[in-house]
């Protein structure tokens, strides 16, 4: 079952960011199936969060997709290279979004292969937020796309991922956000091997003082 505008809606980006682990993201392009279920994301907290392409209530042509409803898809080209799905989250006015970072795949990975280059399977082929594109044939072209079309949706499939299975940490490349590239907004499924970086134990005991320090709300 395709999850509800009322799931994407949710004012809490970093309880969506959690509750889209264990879900399923499917692309149909071209005619072609392929998708699998979430194992990393990171919660962007829009015009208050440094880190944020809406960071300060910037709008932009780029960014006036996150202003919308949540349920839409925010899709958009890193360092002239990767291109990067993000699940626009909150409501109108208030532009929240979920990056999706790794995928552990299910479906039609036959084809996510032959678009990654590979031989046989390898785990970095939806390691990272630019090889899940690349891999479910996500582009710009689909940007601003509902997730209620048949072309970019995320199902529900009953998959549980217990909280003792779910590391929460600071995210990755944000160090032009200052402090806020502190805040333990990434979110991402323990021991498997399709998570594009893990953190050490030390890195692990400073994140726990951190969320001390800023309330027991992250992903809740």
């Amino acid at each position: 079952m395709k999850l509800s505008e009322t799931f994407y809606q949710n004012t809490n980006v970093t309880a969506v960011a959690r509750s889209l682990l264990g879900k399923y993201l499917f692309t149909r392009i071209n005619g072609q199936l392929t998708g699998g279920y979430i194992v990393e994301t990171e919660a962007y907290n829009g015009i208050i969060d440094k880190a944020s392409h809406a960071y300060g209530n910037r709008l932009t042509p780029r960014t006036k997709i996150m202003f919308e409803d949540g349920g839409v898809a925010y899709v958009y080209l890193c360092y002239g290279i990767h291109e990067m799905l993000n699940v626009v989250t909150s409501v109108s006015g208030q532009p929240h979004a979920v990056l999706i970072r790794a995928v552990n795949p299910t479906e039609g990975i036959d084809i996510m292969m032959t678009r990654r280059n590979m031989a046989v399977i390898k785990p970095t082929i939806t390691a990272g937020p630019g090889s899940v594109c690349k891999a479910l044939g996500i582009s710009r072209k689909i940007n601003g796309i509902s997730l209620q079309s048949n072309v970019l949706w995320i199902e529900d499939q009953g998959l549980n991922i217990p909280d003792d299975q779910v590391a929460v940490v600071p995210r990755i490349g944000i160090a032009y956000a200052g402090e806020d590239a502190s805040l333990p907004y990434r979110f991402y499924v323990k021991d498997n091997v399709y998570v594009s970086k893990r953190v050490t134990k030390r890195v692990t005991k400073r994140v726990t003082k951190r969320i001390k320090e800023i309330g027991d709300t992250i992903g809740t």
